[in-house]
């Protein structure tokens, strides 16, 4: 069912590789503001289509499906790019890891319950995570576009680690409703 929500949820997928050769010469300042730009749209896209298929009530299964895969596969795409180039570095690898590892773990765990025909909905903590994690990255994109305001990537490190805390506390969650059916 192509609806303008799943059409929405969709680009962002298809983006991702776009996004990912705008970012991967950590110098080109050029690529990061245009990467900048591109990851603003995505995260915009994020919201408008769940906003948009509530709105329009056409809420469907391939929306529900695909809109935690596209913040997944966008998310891990900058992460690993950013580490590869350098702008995570040092302690704040460990951050980047732990949101990584986190988002795996859950994966599996949905995939298991759902085997189980156990549901587990999203949280609204886990909403803020992954809005976080979005500012955390997008700041860190800025700060390569604008390499001459070290404050921007302070600020995206900061937010990177408050949002590894939240993956690490909604992770936690998940697990603990997941043990429940694991007996």
């Amino acid at each position: 069912m192509l609806t303008l929500p799943n059409i929405l949820t969709l680009s962002r997928i298809v983006a991702v590789p776009l996004l990912a050769l705008l970012l991967w010469w950590p110098n080109w300042t050029a690529g990061y503001a245009a990467a900048f730009a591109l990851y603003c749209v995505l995260g915009v896209t994020d919201y408008l289509d769940g906003y948009l298929a509530r709105a329009q009530g056409t809420v469907s299964k391939l929306g529900i499906f695909l809109d935690p895969i596209a913040d997944k596969v966008m998310v891990a795409a900058v992460i690993l790019l950013l580490v590869a180039v350098r702008a995570i570095e040092g302690v704040h690898v460990i951050a980047a890891l732990v949101i990584l590892l986190r988002e795996i773990a859950v994966s599996g765990l949905r995939e298991f319950l759902a085997g189980l025909q156990v549901s587990v909905p999203v949280s609204m903590l886990a909403k803020w995570k992954t809005t976080l994690q979005i500012v955390a990255l997008g700041a860190l994109i800025l700060a390569g576009a604008l390499p001459g305001v070290a404050w921007i990537g302070t600020v995206g490190l900061a937010a990177l680690w408050l949002a590894a805390v939240l993956t690490l506390v909604t992770g936690y969650d998940y697990l603990r409703v997941g043990l429940r059916h694991m007996e």
